[in-house]
């Protein structure tokens, strides 16, 4: 009697294969994709709104939101007439590459520069998962705590800048700039760190800067 072979495939791996597959579709399109990751309630959708006034032009960008359920995060970026769509994950803790490749397809990538993913809240699980991004930007708020680099090493590890959300908070609160930027620094000494508000405005246009000399 034949006997049946179960396969069970690498599921890392599988991602991966669509990341690259991701990565090409980028390059033949001159398209640039970046991937930002923070907690829930960094202020990640906050920090687009605020950004793209001071993206667009010249850098022509789309945003692919990333969430558990509902489209609340893209409904608040539809005033911005840039194309947004929203990508579920019906529980998963992260976007897969698969999932954020169909979602390009459906973008005008011939006319865009820069597309932002915002990525699932969560500062462990978006940063083990290659999605085909040209960099991964950290996102934290001064509202989580100085340590958060030292506790999740990975993602700062990988970032190719340092976002640091809610200034104007900082009068009330606990928390120790100085000690959060040299958690940063030991971590990963290369990238950039922009402290701003995206209530008050304060340090946006360093971060805009950054972004728009990355994206061309």
């Amino acid at each position: 009697m034949k006997k049946e072979i179960k396969v069970y495939r690498d599921l890392m791996g599988a991602n991966e294969e669509w990341a690259q597959k991701t990565r090409v579709l980028l390059q033949e399109k001159k398209t640039i994709m970046i991937n930002l990751i923070g907690s829930p309630g960094a202020g990640k959708t906050a920090l687009l709104e605020k950004s793209h006034t001071l993206l667009a032009p010249p850098l022509r960008l789309a945003v692919l939101e990333g969430d558990v359920e509902t489209t609340k995060d893209a409904e608040r970026l539809l005033p911005l007439n840039i194309p947004v769509s929203q990508l579920l994950t019906g529980g998963a803790c992260h976007l897969e590459a698969k999932l954020v490749h169909y979602a390009l397809l459906d973008l005008p990538l011939d006319n865009l520069d820069l597309v932002i993913v915002e990525n699932v809240g969560n500062l462990v699980c978006p940063a083990e998962f290659d999605i085909g991004e040209k960099a991964k930007i950290a996102v934290l708020s001064v509202t989580e705590g100085e340590d958060k680099a030292l506790k999740y090493p990975l993602l700062f590890r990988e970032a190719q800048a340092v976002v640091i959300t809610k200034k104007d908070l900082l009068p009330y609160l606990p928390f120790r700039l100085d000690a959060c930027l040299e958690a940063v620094k030991q971590i990963n000494s290369q990238a950039p760190v922009f402290v701003l508000s995206s209530l008050t405005g304060e340090g946006l246009d360093a971060w805009a800067g950054w972004l728009k000399e990355f994206g061309h």
